[in-house]
C-alpha cells in the first residue's frame, strides 16, 4: 500500500471517530449524562480529525457557542490541511 493510501486511511479513522465523539457527546448532553471531557473533542480534532469534528460540531449543534470550538476546531482543520498538503507535495515529488 502506498503512503497516500496509508495516510487517507488513518484520516478516515481518525475523522469518523471525532465525528462520532461529538454526536455521542451530544447525546450525553441531551441525556443529562457523564460527557466526554472537551480535552478529549478536541484531541481527536488534533490528531487528524478536524474535518469530522467541524462536521460533528454543526450537524449535532454541539460545542457551538463555546469560542474554544468555534475558532479552535477551524484553525486546527487549517493547520492540518496546510500540513498536509505540504506532506503530500514532498511525498510525491
Amino acid at each position: 500500500m502506498s503512503s497516500f493510501g496509508i495516510i487517507f486511511i488513518y484520516l478516515e479513522i481518525v475523522n469518523l471517530a471525532a465525528f462520532a465523539l461529538m454526536g455521542i457527546d451530544k447525546r450525553r448532553a441531551v441525556k443529562k449524562r457523564r460527557r466526554i471531557p472537551e480535552a478529549t473533542l478536541i484531541l481527536s480534532a488534533v490528531l487528524g480529525g478536524g474535518i469530522g469534528a467541524l462536521a460533528g460540531m454543526y450537524l449535532f449543534r454541539h460545542k457551538t457557542r463555546k469560542k474554544k470550538f468555534t475558532v479552535g476546531i477551524p484553525v486546527i482543520l487549517a493547520m492540518q490541511a496546510s500540513f498536509f498538503l505540504l506532506l503530500f507535495y514532498v511525498i510525491s515529488r
